[in-house]
């Protein structure tokens, strides 16, 4: 898995009919995205849920403000399901919603979902998602901090554990 490299925004995808991507202002449901990724051929489904930290590297966060390139956000979604679809043909679902706006700490900011046969290749898939999606989605958050102070950081920037 490589998440160093980019994808090609000129070549036309056909997104598969079962996949969901959304980039929305309004809360995510872990009931709705689990509803989307699920499917009579599934043996698993694997939900990652980010959500916001009361902290970053120890300094006390109050909340987190995210801004999208809606249109290349989506696109690059589409993609990352055709490279799982690549590397794990079985895949039946893939979902991804994330969440733009002011978010309060303890809220979702994004979901991943996959729905396989099987559930090392649903947990592979689900994590390879989540980690290109912060390399490769025009995404950006605002750190506002307990101070008063805040900062833009692209969601590619974070350390693996962001």
């Amino acid at each position: 898995m490589n998440l160093g490299t980019t994808f090609p925004l000129s070549a036309p995808i056909q997104p598969h009919a079962g996949d969901s991507f959304a980039i929305t202002f309004a809360p995510l449901s872990l009931e709705e995205v689990y509803a989307l990724a699920d499917d009579p051929g599934n043996g698993a489904v694997v939900v990652m849920s980010g959500m916001v930290r009361n902290k970053t590297d120890g300094k006390p966060v109050v909340a987190l403000e995210y801004q999208a390139y809606e249109p290349m956000a989506l696109r690059v979604f589409e993609q990352i399901a055709a490279e799982i679809r690549k590397t794990w043909p079985d895949v039946n679902r893939v979902v991804i919603h994330h969440r733009t706006g002011r978010l309060q700490i303890g809220e979702i900011s994004v979901l991943v979902a996959v729905g396989c046969p099987h559930r090392s290749e649903a947990f592979e898939a689900c994590r390879y998602a989540i980690d290109t999606l912060k390399h490769q989605a025009p995404i950006w958050k605002k750190e506002h901090w307990e101070d008063g102070s805040s900062s833009w950081v692209s969601i590619g920037a974070c350390e693996q554990n962001c």
